[in-house]
Order: structure tokens, then sequence, then C-alpha cells
């Protein structure tokens, strides 16, 4: 990858979007203009967003740039993760079988289902009276 050139990717998860941009670099992190610890304290979601990085021993090697939008803290790491793992197959193609054993590249389609009427929540239901 040239000096300049950036490689990005999208990643999805839950109603969350994020647009990750790498550059060659030491291994920053920024997330909406914040610094990754600081706007993921939660350190499992900082281990799941690494997750792409550690795989492929590429931690130190770019400086990652994302914008995320939508949902809360869980869907927008994950959409982090998916959208790092999709910019560093741009990088490199030869990362692929390591990104798919990993399960990194498959979006998570998994999303909140919707109330029905008549229940309080999805599928819960309300206390039964026989009488």
């Amino acid at each position: 990858m040239a000096e300049t050139e950036r490689k990005q990717g999208t990643g999805r998860r839950k109603t969350a979007v994020a647009r990750v941009n790498l550059k060659n670099g030491s291994g920053a992190i920024l997330v909406n203009k914040r610094k990754f610890e600081e706007y993921f304290p939660n350190p499992v979601h900082r281990m799941l967003i690494e997750t792409p990085l550690v795989a492929t021993s590429t931690k130190e090697k770019f400086d990652i740039t994302v914008n995320v939008r939508g949902g809360g803290p869980s869907g927008q790491a994950g959409a982090v993760r998916h959208g790092i793992a999709r910019a560093l197959l741009t990088v490199d193609p030869e990362l692929k079988p390591k990104l798919r054993a990993g399960g990194l590249l498959t979006r998570d389609a998994r999303e909140v289902e919707r109330k029905k009427p008549g229940r309080p929540k999805a599928r819960k239901r309300f206390q039964f009276s026989k009488r």
C-alpha cells in the first residue's frame, strides 16, 4: 500500500453502520474523532474490535479512522470490527482465509424482532388467568 493511499471498508451490525479508513501508520485508532479507549470504555468491546487486527498480525501497521452511527455500544463495536475486517481485505486479499476462519467477514444479520399487538414484547405474554 502506498504511503498516502487509504483503504475503506463498511461494517454493519444491528442498526449500526461503520465507515472505516485504513492508512499506513503506528496503530492509532480514532472513532468519531475521539480516542478508541475513550469512545469504547468497555474492555470487551475494545477486544472485539481488535480481533481482525490480532488475527492478521497487523495491529501496529495501520492508523484507523472510523465514523460510526446508529445503534448502541455493542452494535457499534460489531460494526467497527466488520468494517476493519473488510478494509484489511482491500489492503491484502491474501488475508481472506484468516479473516474467514475467524468469522470476521460474515455480517451478523440478527436484528431486533418487532413487538406484536396484544403482547408486552415480541414474544412475552401477559400473565394468564384461568378465572
